[in-house]
């Protein structure tokens, strides 16, 4: 399975699009920049969605689903909002054979058409908080594509929630993004750097946006998920009031957040190596998978009914498992094609197993001899649950290693142009925009957030030198 996969020090780019591929996570579609999520892809996504699910809903948000189809005036409604999004919109002119009156916007994301709704909901202040969580696939018409990463259509969720006060508001802006962080670390193994967006890169329409920024293999950073305070600018382009408790007509406070499948391409890179996937076993499709091994028939009769054993036991504990009783191919075949798939644990058995009433585990974040040890089939489901959580761990402190190893405070500009070749560079930055933009055209490296926690004091900006009060992470990114 492995044949053919570029090497990651060869061409990244082109390791990661042999990997989705050749792991069947997804295809190109017969449309230019569109995807087609195979199974094994979309079982992963189910698990990343399951997992926000349970945050969203476990902090108070229900789910509800809103039109594709949006009215041009919508979008029109808010200014930097359309102004934002116009590149990227497919519009809608025709339906049934017919010019349409006004033209429909495919939906890029849902704030307009949630505002208006939100406008016929909302009359008093106790109809508030409305938390409210979507999940919907969106449309924006990328000239850059790459699957995943960046395609014209994707899935994802968008959660938008009205409050009564600007408090409430930016409180719940910044716990949607610890959700998001606590996620991220927890069930994707990716350690991430919650931070504020910088004025130029908010989210069109947003008073202010959060974000969490993930460094991938390669070392270029990824927005792995985005949380926005959208401040009264969206209540007042659509009228969201309530009568306050003086009876009193006064604007929301609205607040919007997503994460989408471009989650799976972090998984992807963050983690994969030349032999392919590497599945954090809290979100992988198939969590174990069992490999038979013998010779001849004899062999075979007293190996399957033990791999079907343990198959079983580990299902009734709750384990996803996959029994591989494939007989054309070899047992080295589907060790490589397992690895392809990025399964995080491999047990093999054998006759010498059948005799000592033993397994092999093999773990996919250890290559080789390294990452086998031997457990009593009598143990087997506390072995493999007690490994799983040992594997889900190493590869977040692994993860997290080559983060702060790709890490540099530069002390000046010379050294910073060095520091984002290498991976992320934390810097002093005076706020603003011009200093910002000079570095993105004379670097390629952009603003990815200003860190929430900050190492403290004061320091000169790494581009013109005035008095600084804030460190801002710098990279080349996805």
């Amino acid at each position: 399975m492995a044949e053919g996969v570029t090497l990651q020090s060869e061409d990244y780019s082109r390791w990661y699009t042999d990997v989705v591929q050749k792991a069947e996570m997804a295809d190109y579609a017969p449309v230019k920049g569109c995807m087609v999520i195979r199974p094994y892809g979309y079982a992963l996504w189910e698990n990343i969605q399951k997992a926000l699910d349970k945050r969203f809903k476990d902090t108070g948000h229900v789910n509800a689903y809103f039109p594709l189809f949006i009215p041009m005036s919508f979008l029109q409604k808010e200014a930097e909002h359309v102004e934002g999004f116009s590149p990227e919109l497919a519009v809608v002119t025709i339906g049934g054979g017919e010019k349409l009156e006004e033209p429909l916007v495919v939906r890029p994301t849902s704030e307009t058409v949630i505002g208006h709704m939100y406008a016929q909901w909302i009359k008093s202040y106790r109809d508030l908080p409305v938390l409210i969580n979507q999940w919907a696939n969106v449309v924006r018409w990328e000239m850059r594509t790459r699957l995943f990463l960046r395609t014209m259509e994707f899935l994802w969720q968008e959660g938008h929630t009205a409050h009564e006060t600007a408090e409430e508001a930016q409180e719940e802006t910044l716990r949607m993004l610890g959700v998001y962080q606590d996620f991220a670390q927890n069930e994707a193994a990716i350690p991430v750097i919650p931070g504020r967006k910088s004025a130029s890169e908010k989210f069109a329409g947003a008073a202010t946006s959060y974000t969490i920024e993930a460094m991938m293999g390669d070392r270029r950073a990824l927005q792995s998920g985005t949380s926005h305070n959208l401040g009264q600018n969206f209540a007042k382009a659509f009228d969201i009031q309530y009568l306050d408790r003086n009876n009193e007509l006064q604007y929301c406070w609205t607040t919007s957040w997503g994460m989408s499948t471009r989650m799976i391409g972090a998984i992807i890179m963050a983690h994969g190596d030349d032999k392919g996937l590497i599945m954090p076993p809290r979100l992988a499709p198939i969590q174990v998978v069992i490999v038979p091994i013998s010779k001849t028939d004899e062999e075979r009769e007293q190996v399957l009914p033990a791999a079907e054993d343990i198959t079983k036991k580990l299902q009734a504990a709750g384990v996803r498992v996959k029994f591989d009783a494939r007989t054309e191919f070899t047992p080295g075949w589907k060790f490589n094609d397992w690895e392809m798939r990025g399964v995080p644990l491999r047990i093999e058995i054998g006759p010498r197993d059948v005799a000592n009433q033993s397994a092999v585990l093999a773990r996919r974040d250890i290559p080789g001899r390294d990452g086998k040890s031997f457990v009593p089939w009598a143990d087997i489901e506390t072995n493999v649950a007690e490994m799983l959580v040992t594997i889900q761990k190493a590869m977040f402190d692994k993860a997290l290693a080559f983060r702060e190893e790709h890490t540099h405070r530069p002390g000046n500009y010379e050294e910073f142009k060095t520091a984002v070749e290498d991976g992320f560079a934390l810097a002093w930055w005076c706020g603003d925009a011009a200093c910002e933009d000079a570095i993105k055209k004379e670097t390629k490296a952009t603003n990815r957030c200003i860190p929430l926690e900050q190492e403290g004091g004061t320091g000169k900006c790494v581009y013109c030198g005035k008095e600084s009060s804030e460190k801002a992470v710098f990279a080349k990114a996805y």
